[in-house]
């Protein structure tokens, strides 16, 4: 495979809508889906006299997130009026933060898809807190242009996180995006829903590439209307490739264009123009007069950080190292969130081999989570229950065959495991009875016992299907094991 001739260089924007009661600076509700235009205050509407009054809630979030990320957090932070007109901003302005971010630079390692077992560390420029605008929504119906605003999603807080250029492929990107979701859901600061525009994500795209013996870069654009993370990884694979090929043509580099704002067609698959992209100039930023500088005490920032919790990063290294949990496995697991790997460790406290309850929880938990679309809190079958099931299959008192016959079972019963298998028929065989059928049938078959010492133990079937045949409950795995031993010991 050959190499591409450039190189790569993605910088990525992310608003995170925090997972506040009520908006930014009024208390006007931030439920999603209400009817539009309910959701509106003189605040939010920027009506003259209107005075906004800081949501603290959300700054607990942004430091919260901020911790997580390995940012510095600000000691003061102030609040900044971001100018420009579009139909969806009544003000007229934005309350951003423009030269003071609540959070400075941070990184976020993971794992690099493009050099599998080796890490990448993605640097952050800043996160700041600012809020939304309005939503706009265009329809044409028989030839007819139909626009209409909804401004219920004004004035709610927005943490925009911004990274380095960092980024060197589709495929980072996606997985980068990847790891924050999973981070800030573990954190419980949003939803993440991508659907909803909790989480929102603009890719600033060039090449690096080799002319004349220089390295040259080509202008950046920014790519907008990316509404999953596969239409990011498109996004920068197709501009990736229409740069490199308009850069054949032009030879502009970096210095010979100003950004540029493209917007995503996922349907068609490619990027088209929108607008050039303003400089912070153009915004105009000043401080907003209604609004005094936030303080960030010690106490508050001692506050999130026992918030924080078990992020990501420390659950798949204490599933790998503690558990004994494939890194594969590790990781999988703690990808369905942090409520999962709760059911997980509850379900080893109950005394479930970890591999073990690993294999169950992603053949057969997740399984049925997907299929009934419910998630692990509304799963019928406790940890605790599914622990009893699998120490039951562990010590041989029943087989996987059988313990999944129990499994389905208790998906439609509120029973104990003793309740299911009497229901279901099945009768538990205790260590003791299964060493006392395994002696029988070895008294019984002394050349089966000849050959094994003569190392033939592929002759064990024979004892494993006799042993089914007195007691179709006991584990044929089992069987054949304390056959192995009593033979040893003999």
């Amino acid at each position: 495979m050959n190499e591409a001739p450039y190189k790569i260089v993605v910088g990525l924007e992310v608003h995170v809508q925090l997972s506040t009661q009520t908006k930014l600076f009024c208390g006007c509700s931030t439920r999603f889906g209400a009817p539009p235009n309910t959701q509106v205050c003189p605040v939010c509407l920027g009506h003259p006299g209107s005075l906004p009054v800081l949501n603290h809630s959300a700054v607990e979030l942004a430091i919260r997130t901020g911790l997580a990320l390995n940012c510095r957090i600000a000691e003061v932070t102030k609040w900044d009026r971001k100018n420009y007109f579009y139909p969806d901003l009544p003000k007229g302005y934005q309350i951003s933060q423009f030269d003071q971010p609540i959070c400075g630079e941070g990184f976020l390692d993971l794992t690099d898809p493009d050099h599998p077992g080796e890490n990448l560390r993605v640097r952050l420029i800043r996160a700041h807190l600012e809020e939304d605008a309005g939503k706009s929504m265009h329809d044409e119906v028989a030839g007819r242009a139909d626009s209409r605003i909804d401004l219920n999603r004004t004035g709610t807080p927005l943490l925009e996180i911004v990274s380095y250029p960092d980024i060197g492929s589709p495929a980072a990107a996606k997985a980068y995006l990847t790891e924050l979701r999973l981070l800030l859901m573990y954190l419980g600061v949003s939803d993440c829903n991508m659907q909803e525009g909790s989480l929102r994500a603009d890719a600033n795209v060039n090449l690096h590439l080799q002319h004349q013996g220089k390295k040259v870069a080509t202008p950046i654009v920014e790519v907008k209307n990316l509404n999953s993370f596969r239409a990011v990884e498109r996004a920068v694979q197709y501009e990736a490739q229409r740069q490199y090929e308009l850069w054949q043509e032009t030879h502009q580099t970096i210095h010979d264009a100003p950004k540029q704002t493209r917007g995503w067609d996922d349907a068609a698959g490619h990027t088209k123009p929108q607008r050039e992209k303003e400089e912070s100039a153009d915004y105009r930023y000043f401080p907003d007069p209604d609004l005094v500088p936030l303080h960030v005490t010690p106490a508050m920032l001692e506050k999130e950080k026992i918030a924080l919790g078990e992020l990501p990063s420390a659950a798949r290294l204490r599933l790998e190292t503690q558990m004994g949990l494939k890194a594969y496995d590790a990781d999988v697991i703690v990808a369905q969130g942090r409520d999962l790997v709760d059911y997980f460790d509850a379900t080893v406290a109950a005394g479930a081999d970890p591999k073990r309850c690993s294999s169950w929880i992603q053949q057969d938990v997740m399984r049925t989570l997907k299929e009934q679309e419910i998630s692990i809190n509304q799963f019928p079958i406790t940890a605790q229950r599914l622990g009893q099931l699998l120490v039951a299959i562990q010590q041989g008192q029943i087989d996987n065959a059988r313990g999944r016959t129990v499994f389905q079972h208790l998906m439609q019963h509120d029973q104990t495991i003793d309740q299911a298998m009497l229901s279901l028929g099945i009768q538990q065989v205790d260590r003791g009875q299964l060493e006392s059928l395994c002696r029988q049938l070895l008294a019984e078959n002394p050349k089966v016992v000849e050959d094994v010492r003569g190392g033939n133990a592929k002759v064990l079937g024979s004892l494993v299907g006799a042993a089914k045949k007195k007691n179709p409950n006991i584990d044929p795995k089992l069987v054949r094991e304390l056959c192995q031993q009593l033979i040893e010991a003999m």
